[in-house]
């Protein structure tokens, strides 16, 4: 039995960065040798193990065959007899497909070395087309690495154009694209991931209400917070297309709902100096600001980091906001005469935060 270290940390540590995870390859065992070594088996698909102290993911070299569509459409091999060189070989990039064994030799069949030296992104094999995520997986590692200088090779952009010509992308769920969609958002130049699957026409099956990517670039320089760059991609895209796009991709309520808080309210956000106490008070009241405080937060931060693009004093346009928003809240039930009942409390709140809103204004204006 023979283990070896493979894929990212073996690319990384060749990159000189840092290695924040390891997955290791056996080679010539069987899953009881394992099993009696204490490892516990966690694959659903694959034969997967957690080594019994490190807990880092062990598995056993093999071989993949399509069989049918989708990521479960494979025949796996996984039989002591499969070879490291056959486990390198249905890895997706060559860059990906270098092994290290326990003395620290590299075991690279493919010329994943070479690749990292030439800062090129190339398929294995022809076997890469048998999955269609490694499309997404691609730009994903362009996204990560494009400004170490980066990119794709012409013969794997090419197969990847047939592939998503041919309407490979159909067979994707939507959790795997959105994985690597946000796998992406927290890579170096996210919009090195939308970009290069605009080029390759996918994101029209993908996304196709997403056309502009200067937002995210803009914002990308200033937070690196996923959620905040997801929603950058809907600034100007009508709410009712972001929740049905969100709600496609099975994106997290957490992106979800600042995604369509900013393509319904970002532009209002920018025009403060347009806006009257009634029209302020609206505002706050349409995003549900005074009851959910942490995501109305969220989106006032989002909204100041998009703004550096758009006006000038975009930290001032922020306070403004915060100094309303803190008039608005200040106004309690306790504040209002305590014979009211029903939606006399609530005319009554509503004519206090208007007075406070309003003398906020004044001092701004």
């Amino acid at each position: 039995m023979d283990i070896y270290l493979v894929g990212g940390a073996v690319r990384d540590k060749l990159l000189g960065l840092a290695v924040t995870e390891r997955d290791w390859v056996v080679v010539g065992a069987t899953v009881g040798q394992l099993t009696r070594q204490g490892y516990l088996p966690v694959g659903k698909d694959f034969p997967v193990f957690l080594h019994p102290r490190t807990k880092e993911e062990y598995a056993l070299a093999r071989t993949e065959r399509k069989s049918g569509r989708g990521h479960k459409g494979f025949v796996c091999d996984a039989s002591e007899t499969v070879t490291l060189e056959e486990d390198l070989a249905r890895r997706d990039l060559t860059i990906n497909a270098i092994a290290e064994d326990q003395t620290g030799r590299l075991i690279d069949p493919y010329g994943g070395q070479q690749d990292l030296r030439n800062k090129v992104l190339r398929h294995v094999s022809a076997a890469f087309e048998e999955d269609p995520l490694r499309i997404l997986r691609v730009a994903r590692f362009l996204a990560r690495f494009e400004h170490l200088g980066f990119y794709v090779a012409a013969d794997t952009m090419t197969l990847m154009q047939s592939m998503v010509d041919r309407g490979d992308l159909d067979e994707l769920t939507p959790e795997r694209v959105f994985m690597e969609c946000e796998k992406a958002l927290k890579a170096a130049t996210p919009t090195a991931f939308f970009r290069l699957l605009q080029t390759l026409g996918a994101a029209k099956k993908l996304w196709p209400a997403i056309t502009r990517l200067d937002r995210l670039e803009q914002l990308s320089q200033h937070t690196d917070i996923p959620e905040y760059r997801f929603a950058a991609l809907f600034v100007e895209i009508p709410m009712a297309a972001t929740q049905q796009l969100a709600k496609a991709l099975k994106a997290p309520n957490r992106y979800t709902e600042l995604a369509v808080m900013t393509s319904q309210a970002y532009l209002t956000w920018l025009a403060l100096p347009t806006l009257d106490s009634n029209a302020i008070l609206a505002f706050f009241q349409q995003l549900d600001g005074f009851r959910r405080q942490a995501r109305f937060q969220q989106f006032m931060h989002l909204s100041a980091l998009l703004a550096r693009a758009d006006i000038d004093h975009a930290p001032a346009r922020q306070a403004a906001w915060q100094q309303l928003y803190a008039s608005g809240a200040s106004v309690t039930a306790a504040d209002v005469a305590a014979d009211l009942q029903g939606p006399a409390i609530s005319q009554a709140i509503k004519t206090l935060q208007l007075a406070k809103i309003e003398a906020t204004l004044a001092t701004i204006k």
